[in-house]
């Protein structure tokens, strides 16, 4: 049963962008800012103290189930 907030269009590529900056972080103050803040409040991606994003181990999983379309691993 599907028990996950719905990620709207713009948010999935908005967490898929993430993923894409790596290390470096996706910066804030882009088109997609408003994404950016409601996936840290569901806990799928972190503000650092730079003021940048980052992916978390749920946005990980998350992304790879709902956007590559495969299973999830624990721990990835």
């Amino acid at each position: 049963m599907w028990n996950e907030p719905y990620l709207e269009t713009c948010c999935r590529a908005s967490l898929h962008r993430v993923v894409l900056a790596g290390a470096l972080g996706r910066p804030d103050g882009l088109k997609d800012g408003p994404c950016l803040a409601r996936l840290a409040g569901m806990g799928l991606v972190r503000r650092r103290a730079d003021e940048r994003y980052e992916i978390t181990d749920a946005g990980r999983s998350r992304h790879a189930a709902e956007i590559l379309k495969q299973e999830a691993t624990p721990g990835r």
